[in-house]
């Protein structure tokens, strides 16, 4: 089976002035590209946007680049809107005692926790992202009844402070209860693949949901046997299971994707992901980007601890805003909208003029 075509936004420009037919922007957001690196059959040639005529007469790039190039619609929720057309920080509140980074902060303590996740919004985070089961390798799964427990009490006392509430988890009947709760939006690391009832649930909420490239999402995650290529493997398996979602009754534009950076990967693999992060907008969703306080920070720092990865984790969060990552998933929220006020502020300048 010959691989299918790809396409990687490269080249880009500070400011598309004076460039007109010359680029192309990013997604209808702050990101203008010159070229396309076009993998396909094994190799790699730079298309530049003025020479795209011959290229778009095959139907999967007319595609694809469709794609690339269509502004995401922003979400309306409730009172909140989630919009796509600048990065945005979504703060990562786990209410388990055993997660990797910060387990056991908030446990047992629903009242401390939703207002932690407050204090995080009000420092800038769009969205608060709630778990109750850590994904970390190794770890155990969690009884429905436990993880319940942890999440709806904090669900409800951040949906009633107006915050906009993401739940992450698994299980189909913790994401109807927290949706009962008031969260808005459902974030899977198994892509609706660990719970045989978690489409149906996603479909019938009418709910966004966010979906995660893992090897073998109804094992856990962490397994696999390695990749061709990761970066196209990893992008034919989000668009298999888009096209599944899709059918399965969730709006294409409901849609968010994450290529599951540290699930499944090694550290070169995780690499190659970040370094093409700008293929994934061929898929046409938002992107969602989740490396803080990653393993492979400290694999590339002596080590370091998780709770001493907090430069890695921002030379990591600008490296996917300047790939037109839409939403930043990260534990260091203040200082991660501070970078992106000040990448803002850059682009701003460059786009006015210089």
């Amino acid at each position: 089976m010959v691989d299918p075509l790809h396409l990687r936004p490269v080249q880009f420009v500070d400011t598309p002035v004076g460039r007109d037919g010359e680029v192309a922007r990013l997604a209808g957001g702050m990101l203008w590209f010159a070229a396309y690196e076009v993998i396909e059959a094994g190799e790699r040639r730079t298309v530049p946007v003025t020479a795209l005529d011959r290229l778009m007469q095959d139907d999967r790039a007319a595609r694809l680049h469709a794609r690339i190039t269509a502004p995401r619609p922003a979400l309306t929720l409730g009172a909140r809107t989630l919009r796509f057309d600048q990065p945005s920080v979504a703060a990562i509140l786990n209410v388990t005692p055993d997660s990797f980074s910060d387990g056991g902060t908030h446990a047992d303590d629903p009242a401390t926790a939703a207002s932690a996740g407050v204090a995080m919004a009000a420092a800038g985070a769009a969205l608060i992202d709630v778990g109750g089961e850590s994904t970390r390798p190794g770890a155990p799964v969690v009884w429905e009844g436990d993880e319940l427990a942890r999440v709806v009490p904090v669900v409800e006392r951040l949906a009633r402070s107006g915050t906009l509430v993401s739940v992450d988890t698994r299980k189909a009947g913790v994401m109807e209860a927290a949706l009962a709760a008031g969260a808005a939006i459902i974030n899977d690391v198994a892509a609706l693949l660990w719970d045989d009832r978690a489409l149906d649930v996603v479909a019938r909420a009418g709910c966004p949901v966010v979906l995660m490239h893992s090897p073998d999402p109804a094992a856990g995650g962490h397994g696999g046997s390695g990749y061709g290529n990761v970066l196209t493997d990893v992008f034919d398996w989000l668009e298999t299971r888009i096209d599944a979602v899709v059918a399965g009754g969730v709006a294409r534009y409901r849609i968010i994707v994450d290529p599951g950076i540290g699930f499944g990967k090694s550290l070169s693999d995780n690499l190659a992901l970040l370094n093409g992060l700008t293929l994934f907008h061929g898929l046409g969703c938002p992107i969602l980007l989740g490396a803080s306080r990653k393993r492979m920070i400290g694999a590339l720092s002596n080590e370091a601890p998780a709770d001493a990865r907090l430069g890695g984790s921002l030379a990591l969060a600008l490296k996917g805003i300047e790939a037109g990552v839409q939403l930043l998933r990260v534990h260091d929220v203040a200082e991660t909208v501070q970078a992106v006020r000040v990448w803002r502020g850059l682009r701003d300048q460059a786009l006015v003029g210089r």
